[in-house]
């Protein structure tokens, strides 16, 4: 079964609109820029994105949201994008935001074939409005499901020609979580390897998870803050 391909538009081929797709990364760590760019190119609409946060205005899912391509976001935190907040006050956007434990569970659950998991996390606040209650040792619980997503959108450092990974530092984050759960994942690299170069001890990801790998270009690696002093 072919995996690589030669750029991010080619490995997006069967991406249409009303998709549900994860995007790994968090704040501005581990992006996966060139397949975001490649589905802004494309113009699919209508998407449902599942993120820990809504990037920045010019960067990450950002760009989706300047384009209004996504209908609906999933995500754990959105404070750094404007116009994800003005689509939101204006009634443009659908958006269900989740505790971030929360969302990384869902995301493992769905890679772990997990239907549904009890969590104390969001009870006796607006989250739990309409979902199943339970009480363990006394303590109250609420039901959340798995998430079902068409394509996850994976970032590694380095992978393999048969589809393993390897995360670099911070940029970890919901990779391999996302890398698991997703109907078809598509993951760009900064470089790709031949197998066998890869130390069978260190890959995060192994390939029976991957379905499409390409090396990507021009990586921006911003940083969402710097400290000075």
């Amino acid at each position: 079964m072919k995996k690589v391909y030669k750029n991010a538009e080619q490995a997006i081929f069967d991406v249409e609109d009303n998709s549900t797709i994860m995007l790994g990364g968090f704040g501005l760590c581990g992006i996966p820029e060139n397949l975001i760019s490649a589905l802004v190119k494309r113009g699919t609409r209508g998407l449902t994105c599942i993120s820990n946060n809504a990037g920045v205005d010019d960067f990450g899912i950002g760009l989706l949201l300047k384009t209004k391509q996504v209908r609906k976001m999933i995500s754990s935190y959105v404070g750094e994008n404007a116009e994800f907040e003005r689509q939101l006050l204006n009634n443009e956007l659908e958006v269900e935001l989740i505790p971030q434990g929360t969302l990384a569970e869902r995301c493992r659950a769905a890679g772990a074939g997990i239907p549904a998991f009890y969590t104390p996390s969001g009870v006796g606040t607006e989250i739990a409005q309409n979902k199943e209650k339970r009480i363990f040792d006394g303590k109250t619980f609420i039901l959340e499901t798995a998430f079902k997503s068409d394509f996850a959108f994976i970032k590694a450092w380095k992978g393999d020609t048969l589809g393993n990974l390897v995360y670099k530092g911070t940029a970890r984050n919901f990779n391999p979580m996302m890398a698991t759960a997703g109907k078809i994942t598509i993951v760009e690299v900064e470089h790709l390897v031949e197998v066998g170069e890869l130390d069978p001890n260190e890959i995060h990801t192994p390939n029976i998870y991957v379905n499409r790998i390409f090396e990507g270009q021009n990586y921006e690696k911003r940083i969402e803050k710097i400290t000075t002093q």
